[in-house]
């Protein structure tokens, strides 16, 4: 499957002032807040929410690793668009993030996630995601 047909989706956020660090740019760690508001809204844009399956299935899919690769600094009000596109959903839930200027797209950060299926309470991994997310998100 060819990148330009994997799930995407993107979201909108305006820079505030807590979330600048004291060089006046974007604290590090509010990266993966953004990457989590993006993949979340994916999900929900394909009728997932990870809490309703959890309720239903017991299953969790937490971080198994995070990458960032910062580019160019936001700084207080900056408007910026953070894309969340689905790169893998065999094995794991991989899905990569760019973060990028609302005006002119300066790409400002790139990263990447990627998360497992745990079944709850045993805390047994599966060594797949769940066929239903797989078939919303439209993955093989």
């Amino acid at each position: 499957m060819s990148r330009e047909h994997h799930p995407s989706f993107e979201i909108e956020h305006t820079v505030a002032f807590y979330e600048l660090d004291p060089m006046q740019i974007v604290w590090h760690g509010n990266y993966f807040k953004y990457f989590e508001d993006a993949r979340s809204a994916l999900l929900r844009s394909v009728g997932i929410d990870l809490n309703e399956f959890y309720v239903k299935s017991n299953c969790v899919f937490p971080i198994i690793k995070t990458s960032t690769k910062h580019i160019y600094p936001l700084r207080y009000g900056d408007e910026f668009i953070c894309r969340a596109t689905v790169a893998d959903c065999k094995e794991k839930f991989v899905v990569d993030f760019d973060v990028r200027l609302k005006a002119g797209g300066r790409v400002c950060v790139k990263g990447r996630t990627e998360q497992v299926a745990v079944q709850m309470p045993e805390g047994e991994m599966l060594f797949e995601i769940p066929a239903a997310i797989r078939a919303a998100l439209r993955m093989p």
